[in-house]
């Protein structure tokens, strides 16, 4: 092949299911906190505190519902991998694909930093790790595995990460403490955080996303990267992809609870059992997009997620410098605020944090109807 006549490749259709699930996954990562605060506001019983508490992460052992938004952006960046990079590799080859890969992960990690403050405060204030940073880093690794290596091997890779991860915390002491204890501050990315990390860690003595928690985060990717190369396998059909996304769903729960007996659901240190247990959900979630979407063509409910998933980075970005729960009190703040609770205790803000996601919602239409999209 000629590399400066590339093939002209025909257009492939996008999978508006990975499209969706990721703007859904970023839709609760900009709601979830004003939605959790208004249920515990609310007076509506055992109905709203249930809300409340799903939407909020568990103080520690424990799988909320929103304990899953993480591990399902790290899913859908590694299913995104195989359909993104594939076209890049036939078209430009290889290197061009890595270069891509590399620049990106880049640009995000930098981002992330930048999202912390940045190097405003000294070096000594600066977030090495984060949310985008974790996300960059489980996106390399599934990229550079789905470049350079066959399946089994990246099989391999992550079943090492969280058996290795797991044999590490169960069985090797922490200095100046004993093995097998995952409460907080006796554990080994605890230890590793508070010893190691440099710059600001995030609670002092350890790190949500910490360095050695991030090894399990990357099969959190992996899985994600399986599902990817599933659906982009020309063979199967689309109800045989559907049962082999319910079925593996199914499989990484009965292995993920089961593990958890022994090894709790525990996102702040991201557990093995968390990452199966996630990496469960997220394959019953991307069927269920999949099944709606992509095989029954029923696509109109999807609409906002579509939305919020094209612009998925800027939006997280512009979450974090406007306050959208401010700008929604001028139109439902005040009076009406008062109105709403003479109603009923609590309403005002619960609607408060509706109009906050609407608005959000909104621009995010307005940036889709105006092609208006951030790429890295």
């Amino acid at each position: 092949m000629n590399p400066s006549n590339p093939p002209v490749l025909p257009p492939e259709p996008r999978l508006g299911s990975i499209d969706a699930l990721r703007g859904f996954t970023m839709f609760w990562i900009v709601g979830a906190d004003y939605l959790a605060a208004a249920f515990r506001g609310l007076d509506g019983g055992a109905v709203s505190k249930f809300l409340g508490h799903q939407l909020g992460h568990a103080d520690w052992a424990g799988f909320t519902f929103y304990d899953l938004v993480f591990p399902l952006f790290l899913f859908v960046l590694g299913a995104a991998v195989p359909l993104s990079l594939d076209r890049i590799v036939t078209r430009e080859g290889r290197s061009a694909a890595l270069n891509r890969v590399l620049r990106r992960g880049a640009l995000m990690y930098g981002l992330g930093v930048l999202y912390y403050g940045g190097f405003a405060n000294g070096w000594d204030q600066v977030r090495w790790v984060g949310v985008l940073q974790r996300l960059a880093v489980g996106y390399v690794a599934a990229s550079l595995l789905h470049l350079y290596c066959r399946p089994r091997t990246i099989a391999a890779v992550g079943g090492a990460l969280l058996l290795g991860y797991w044999a590490l915390l169960t069985f090797v002491p922490v200095p100046g403490g004993g093995a097998g204890d995952f409460s907080r501050g006796h554990n080994w990315a605890n230890w590793v955080d508070a010893h190691w990390l440099p710059g600001k860690v995030w609670y002092g003595d350890y790190d949500p996303e910490g360095l050695l928690s991030t090894l399990p985060a990357i099969a959190s990717a992996l899985f994600g990267l399986f599902a990817g190369r599933w659906l982009q396998n020309p063979a199967p059909v689309p109800a045989a992809k559907i049962r082999g996304l319910v079925l593996a769903g199914f499989v990484c729960l009965v292995f993920g609870y089961g593990w958890s007996l022994q090894f709790p659901l525990i996102k702040r240190i991201w557990t093995s059992s968390y990452a199966v247990v996630g990496g469960g959900w997220c394959l019953l979630l991307l069927a269920a997009f999949y099944w709606l979407m992509d095989l029954r063509k029923i696509t109109r409910w999807a609409t906002p997620f579509v939305w919020i998933g094209s612009n998925a980075l800027l939006i997280y970005l512009v979450s974090h410098l406007v306050d959208f729960r401010k700008v929604s009190a001028f139109f439902v703040g005040g009076p009406v605020a008062a109105a709403l609770d003479g109603v009923w205790t609590g309403l005002s803000g619960l609607v408060l944090a509706l109009t906050s996601i609407a608005l959000c919602t909104a621009l995010c239409g307005w940036l889709h109807a105006r092609k208006i999209f951030l790429r890295l």
